[in-house]
């Protein structure tokens, strides 16, 4: 009986406070930004958000990002899993294609990006493609007064190439795009 308590004693210890604390050490040691939840700062050194998790934008002067089953409640992870006939995802789907529409009048409905109009798996994701980004020019030039140009170069500055030069596809972090626009609008 001494032997399995005593044995149950130091898992406890090597499990529970060794290893955790061993990781957490190596974690900050070296990967500090990413141990730390890869947050981002703004021009005045406040935290603004993370560059792993998207965020719901209401104005129409910035980039709006994917649709988002969360509300920017990163502890509550996924989507809803709908099937494509669900009558709730079908809903949603319109609702966003209107709402995308009163935004960008001048735009057809079969310029609208995919991801614009549907969530992640995770809903969490904080990427746009390049085209979605490019969608909202006109709309985000017109609010702000930022020339087209300026805004593409923005776009252009702001894309992150394929993952190791071969997985996915070249992708846009909305949260540092929007706050490229807000130092511009400043």
């Amino acid at each position: 009986m001494f032997k399995i308590v005593r044995l149950s004693l130091l898992m406890i210890v090597l499990c529970g406070i060794i290893y955790p604390l061993a990781m957490t050490g190596i974690a900050q040691a070296f990967f500090p930004s990413q141990a730390n939840g890869s947050l981002i700062k703004n021009s005045d050194g406040k935290v603004v958000g993370s560059e792993l998790i998207g965020q719901n934008y209401k104005s129409p002067q910035y980039f709006q990002g994917r649709v988002s089953s969360i509300e920017n409640n990163g502890a509550a992870t996924g989507s809803n899993n709908y099937a494509p006939s669900n009558e709730d995802m079908l809903k949603r789907i319109k609702d966003s294609i209107n709402a995308l529409k009163k935004e960008n009048p001048e735009l057809n409905t079969k310029d609208i990006p995919v991801d614009l109009i549907t969530n992640s798996g995770s809903g969490l994701d904080p990427h746009i493609s390049v085209k979605a980004a490019e969608f909202q020019v006109d709309r985000i030039s017109k609010e702000t007064g930022i020339a087209k140009p300026e805004l593409l170069a923005m776009i252009k500055d702001s894309t992150e190439n394929r993952s190791l030069g071969v997985f996915g596809e070249p992708r846009v972090n909305v949260l540092k795009l929007n706050m490229k626009v807000h130092d511009a609008i400043k």
